[in-house]
């Protein structure tokens, strides 16, 4: 830094500099890794869509339950020789590095925990995506920070600039993505560390515009709240999410010691858990991979009240299994999708009491979403705005609010705090 201080002669620019080179790395990055996603998908199961579990339901029964098992058996012995401290990355590392490694992070580590999480989701492990690109934009900006030896806040902001180019390039959603970095890792908004961030969520946009196109990740039809007096209704839906979250987060510790209890050895765990996760794909398809197939279904109103709550539990158990058995990924995009069927329920529910006084399933089905995700990741503000991004259905903004206020206090006062929270105990 004091080199190029010399050079350019003002630190808060080459700051953004770096900040423009970090963006474009990462947007780059989060391109592949969705591309490798789909070419795993593609050879196990011979589609590239989202809408996995519909096409899984013209498979024969052993494709369904031979790919999540094989797989698994892969990921095991990849994660075993491969990976430090033989385990999965994820988020929980990266706020470890900006807490206590100074922002530092190996690109190594990052590129290797890149190709095995992507097999694990397109092997059909119930995981996220959005888990795995973060950790991959953040590995970025952490080696660049270590190599060029910048200070402890300097490098913080270069790790934040990897998240926020990463969350924004997996959702189309720069303002998201500056905010969710901000609030998650870096953990303040000062105009010297906010500035670069919003620089390299802004490039992770546009480079991953230029490839998948500027639209939001689900199309859905506008809504309206149909009364004040629907609000009470949205709080008791935040409550619920908020209960819901800590059940999935509790089942996903306890998946985790289960698996620890069953006499095998560590790199075959995986592969008993892909086996359980098929099993359960043989009766709900839905639970297979990302699952952004099943929560676009439930946003247009397309499945039963029966099945949604099935489709919720089941997607449950399944990260849990997937989580705890040793599979690499995410959360965000399970609560997005156990969210968007406990909202579906719920509204269907709300909306047989009172249908003059109801906004539509639809809407309940967002605003689950958000206060489902808020409360697994415990980023209440870029949550918010994350599902308005990703839905671009500002009118029921006002109602995911006032949902991820009361899930997030749930999860605080009775469970501790986040899903990436209880992972550093």
């Amino acid at each position: 830094m004091p080199r190029l201080r010399k050079i350019v002669g003002n630190e808060q620019l080459i700051l953004s500099i770096l900040a423009l080179a970090v963006g474009a790395a990462g947007g780059g990055a989060v391109i592949l890794f969705r591309q490798g996603i789909a070419q795993v998908q593609n050879l196990f199961y011979g589609s590239t869509g989202e809408g996995l579990f519909v096409y899984a339901q013209t498979l024969p029964w052993w494709r369904i339950l031979l790919a999540p098992t094989l797989g698994g058996l892969l990921i095991g012995l990849l994660i075993y020789y491969f990976l430090p401290d033989r385990r999965p990355q994820g988020v929980a590392d990266v706020i470890e590095a900006g807490a206590l490694r100074g922002g530092r992070m190996s690109a190594t580590t990052g590129l290797k925990a890149a190709g095995i999480n992507a097999v694990s989701i397109g092997v059909g492990a119930s995981v996220g995506r959005e888990g795995p690109a973060v950790h991959l934009g953040a590995s970025l900006g952490g080696w660049l920070a270590k190599k060029l030896r910048l200070r402890r806040a300097h490098s913080r902001t270069l790790l934040g600039c990897g998240v926020a180019c990463a969350v924004a390039a997996s959702f189309n959603a720069p303002i998201a993505g500056a905010l969710f970095a901000s609030e998650v890792v870096v953990g303040h908004y000062a105009l010297s560390a906010f500035a670069p961030i919003v620089i390299a969520s802004v490039t992770g946009t546009a480079i991953s515009n230029v490839y998948f196109g500027d639209f939001p990740a689900f199309m859905v039809a506008e809504h309206s709240i149909a009364s004040f007096w629907e609000f009470p209704a949205f709080a008791g839906l935040g409550l619920l999410a908020g209960l819901l979250a800590m059940a999935f987060m509790r089942g996903t510790g306890l998946g985790g010691k289960v698996a620890g209890k069953i006499p095998l050895p560590p790199w075959i765990r995986p592969a008993a858990g892909g086996a359980m996760v098929g099993i359960l794909a043989l009766m709900v398809p839905q639970v297979l991979g990302v699952g952004y197939g099943a929560t676009d279904a439930a946003l247009q109103v397309s499945f039963s009240l029966a099945l949604l709550i099935a489709v919720g539990v089941a997607k449950i158990v399944a990260t849990a299994i997937s989580l705890g058995f040793g599979f690499g990924g995410g959360v965000f995009s399970p609560s997005l999708v156990i969210g968007a069927m406990l909202g579906g329920a719920y509204g269907i529910v709300v909306a047989g009491l009172s249908p003059e006084l109801s906004s539509g399933p639809g809407a309940y089905t967002i605003v689950g979403m958000g206060a489902m995700a808020a409360a697994v990741l415990g980023a209440p503000i870029s949550t918010t705005l994350i599902v308005f991004e990703m839905t671009g259905d500002y009118d029921i903004t006002m109602a995911v609010m006032v949902a991820v206020v009361f899930a997030s206090l749930v999860t605080r006062d009775f469970h501790g705090g986040s899903f990436f929270a209880w992972q550093l105990e």
